[in-house]
């Protein structure tokens, strides 16, 4: 670290109401209300299309008679009910904190993902019922033509839509809206598999393969469903999932301030899109007050600067040991 660098850390000066301290917060609060509005407007089109799509499929399932269509169908109406409630969690999640959710309403996003999960998981059982009567009791797929067709269009549309979505979630770390994007990549593989389902089974006379690709896209939807039930509830549980990022802290705080300053413990926890950290450290207990208040606010500063996400930074002191 250079010298500039270091005297701008430690200089008293930081410790006037008008410095970085005081406006670090601003910026972040508006780009995570920045990303829940995005995140908002694209689960919104993703309601809209999916329903759209869900429509059209169980139309063609129920005219063709075939089963991956149909599952097909159902998986685009339930990813439908997933991204309402991923729409529904973002936007409690903007509201500011009150007297009765006094840390704001963050972990409602986290909330909305782990329902979503489990929509997905009964929606997967649903498919593989369906899907187990259709293998044991095959049946001729009637106007193949028009069910390809429609699986190949509707999933150029999901993977679209899915990879636009994927990009805002990520950039605004969106937990919710992160599950939603990989269900939708989920839908859009899923219509793709159920094409070739129903090639296989119009061109090579192999009925159950129209069954057998009901069966794959429930095991798509499992997966998913694991995977985003495991990250939500770490999150509502106050998990810290990365114990890298601790470290980095720790080493981040003792190299700034070299000798004069230890980190007993830190403590983080994840609310929704945003991150707090407690972090207690031992001081010669002789210094006075003033300058006790300079290291500690210039360690809020220090971690906020360097990572953005840190919401909020607690420091508290302790007297070393002699």
């Amino acid at each position: 670290m250079d010298k500039s660098r270091s005297e701008e850390i430690t200089t008293p000066n930081s410790l006037k109401p008008d410095s970085e301290v005081s406006k670090d917060k601003g910026p972040y609060t508006h780009l995570v209300n920045e990303g829940i509005l995005a995140g908002q407007r694209i689960a919104k089109i993703s309601v809209v299309t999916l329903i759209s799509i869900g429509i059209v499929e169980l139309l063609v399932g129920h005219i063709s008679g075939s089963v991956v269509a149909t599952a097909d169908g159902v998986d685009s109406m339930s990813d439908a009910m997933i991204s309402f409630i991923v729409l529904i969690g973002l936007r409690f999640a903007r509201r500011p904190a009150d007297r009765k959710f006094q840390f704001g309403y963050h972990k409602v996003e986290s909330f909305a993902a782990m329902i979503a999960a489990i929509g997905m998981i009964v929606i997967g059982s649903f498919i593989v019922y369906h899907s187990y009567e259709g293998l044991i009791h095959p049946e001729e797929i009637q106007q193949p033509l028009l069910t390809m067709v429609v699986l190949a269009i509707a999933g150029g549309i999901s993977l679209h839509r899915a990879f636009q979505m994927r990009r805002i979630a990520n950039k605004y770390n969106l937990l919710s809206l992160k599950i939603d994007a990989k269900n939708s990549i989920k839908d859009g593989s899923a219509s793709v598999l159920g094409f070739l389902s129903v090639l296989v089974a119009t061109q090579f006379g192999f009925l159950q393969a129209d069954a057998i690709g009901g069966l794959v896209i429930a095991g798509f939807i499992f997966s998913v469903a694991y995977v985003s039930l495991k990250q939500s509830s770490l999150v509502l549980v106050d998990a810290w999932h990365n114990p890298v990022s601790a470290d980095y802290i720790k080493r981040l705080i003792e190299q700034k301030f070299e000798a004069e300053v230890r980190v007993r413990s830190i403590k983080l926890r994840q609310t929704g899109i945003i991150s707090r950290a407690e972090i207690h450290l031992e001081m010669d207990g002789n210094k006075p007050l003033n300058e006790v208040e300079m290291y500690l606010l210039n360690t809020e500063r220090v971690i906020k600067s360097d990572i953005p996400g840190m919401d909020v930074v607690l420091v508290v002191p302790h007297a070393q040991n002699k």
